[in-house]
């Protein structure tokens, strides 16, 4: 989730009493840059769960960011998902969203067709001529009474010859201006690939910057009260590379006391997937469930979610590139989903869970403003599509298959006992299949395709981070 900075937070209480007054639906708690340390969650639900109606799910439009950066305008409460190619677009609620600049329209945030005009010690260091024509993946934060979008420019596609740079802004749509170097790499052996920048502040109000992709893997900087570096230097490493890690992003969760690493890897056309590590500290060393410090181990994290299919819905393909937002307690990956291998991208945003052992687990479908909550199993018992994704990245795309979960506790396939399955504290859920154990969340989610209805939906991980999903026929 976007943090701001301890300078900003007289100013943001006052503009949360506006809202408040005005109808935004954000309260003081949720303008306090404190808020996940002030306030303690509670990880299971109080009420009972409630299914999404077709009312609800309507109004959606598809918008098209590539590398999305989720941002909260701190004076508007509007969400603006900032990707590469200068595409931006906009929500009120994080359901239906507008696209404000389409791809390669630099002149919409830097005032100029000429964007390297305004970047010139950017373009100094990696001039064009390399085939790229354009930013890629900026996170806009508000600092210190500043908007800033922090920005990337590489040589070419393939090197790691590459710039993070930050330029400023008065308003959060620009134009933007003032050019300042956070960090640059010139590509050799053992450096990180100086883009993807994204900022999070840790539970003492600490600044940070999780940046890097291929080659050199993912590294954390410190940065000051005013969002630039503490130190020279590339900081430290805290994901291994094993040829496509990129897209970092950090978030907080005060329920579990744990900060999540989320990175995405692999070819981005085709078997792109997200994978998570956690750890005590906002610099590492981060470990995913298997016990392995990603910092070390190549090819280490848990698996969010593959290529798939539910029945009759389209292909989902190389979900990733995601940033995280928290609203109203819950929590959103904000993500660029594919129609298929080499296909069109669009945005998504899921709701993100956590088992019992608090590891991130993502809602199969897209949110449509439902709820987490109690279900007993007796109620949340009948006929489900069940994709097991694959462990490891891959392009294939995974096909449902319908099981029965029966309120003994019994899953049939084709009437055969096939595994078992419990609901505990109506909450969280069990299910073996194949002699494999997976632990997640059963919750109310909306089903966009076939027989549009709301449903339940099952997300969960095994102990060596193999996600599974169950969607409600």
């Amino acid at each position: 989730m976007k943090k701001r900075s301890l300078a900003a937070v007289s100013v943001l209480l006052g503009a949360s009493l506006v809202f408040g007054m005005t109808g935004c639906g954000e309260t003081e708690k949720e303008w306090n840059n404190k808020e996940d340390w002030l306030y303690k969650e509670s990880p299971i639900p109080t009420e009972t769960a409630v299914l999404p109606t077709e009312a609800a799910a309507a109004g959606s439009v598809a918008v098209h960011v590539h590398d999305p950066s989720v941002f909260q305008d701190p004076f508007t409460g509007t969400y603006y998902a900032f990707g590469s190619h200068f595409a931006v677009s906009s929500s009120k609620d994080l359901i239906t969203w507008k696209q404000e600049v389409g791809d390669n329209n630099p002149k919409a945030l830097y005032g100029t067709h000429d964007w390297r005009s305004v970047l010139k010690e950017t373009d100094k260091y990696v001039p064009a001529g390399g085939g790229i024509n354009s930013t890629w993946a900026p996170d806009v934060e508000y600092i210190d009474g500043t908007y800033y979008m922090y920005y990337s420019v590489t040589e070419k596609f393939g090197s790691g010859k590459s710039v993070i740079g930050r330029v400023r802004a008065n308003d959060v749509l620009g134009p933007y201006s003032n050019e300042e170097i956070i960090v640059k790499s010139a590509g050799k052996s053992g450096e990180p690939n100086c883009i993807d920048p994204e900022l999070f502040y840790d539970k003492d109000g600490k600044l940070w910057m999780v940046y890097g992709s291929f080659y050199g893997g993912i590294f954390i900087k410190e940065l000051d009260e005013t969002g630039l570096p503490v130190e020279e230097g590339f900081g430290t490493r805290i994901w291994a590379d094993r040829g496509g890690v990129e897209g970092p992003f950090v978030f907080y969760n005060a329920a579990h006391d744990y900060y999540y690493l989320m990175t995405s890897e692999g070819d981005l056309n085709s078997d792109y997937n997200m994978r998570v590590a956690r750890s005590k500290n906002p610099d590492g060393p981060y470990e995913d469930i298997s016990a392995k410090n990603v910092g070390e181990t190549r090819g280490a994290g848990n698996k969010l979610a593959g290529n798939y299919k539910f029945n009759t819905d389209g292909n989902k393909v190389a979900l990733g590139h995601n940033s995280v937002i928290k609203k109203d307690g819950k929590y959103f990956v904000v993500m660029h989903v594919r129609n298929a291998i080499q296909g069109m991208h669009h945005l998504e945003v899921h709701q993100l869970f956590f088992n019992e052992a608090g590891w991130p687990v993502l809602s199969p479908n897209r949110y449509v403003g439902e709820t987490a909550g109690l279900v007993s199993q007796a109620t949340a018992a009948g006929d489900y599509e069940i994709v097991v994704h694959t462990a490891d990245k891959s392009s294939n795309i995974i096909n449902s298959v319908t099981h029965t979960l029966n309120a003994d506790g019994k899953v049939l396939k084709k009437g055969t006992e096939a595994g078992t399955w419990t609901v505990k504290q109506d909450y969280y859920v069990e299910i073996t299949l194949d002699g494999v154990t997976y632990k997640g969340v059963i919750v109310p989610s909306w089903k966009d395709y076939g027989n549009k209805k709301g449903i339940y939906s099952i997300t969960a991980t095994s102990d060596t981070g193999r996600p599974l999903w169950c969607n409600g026929v």
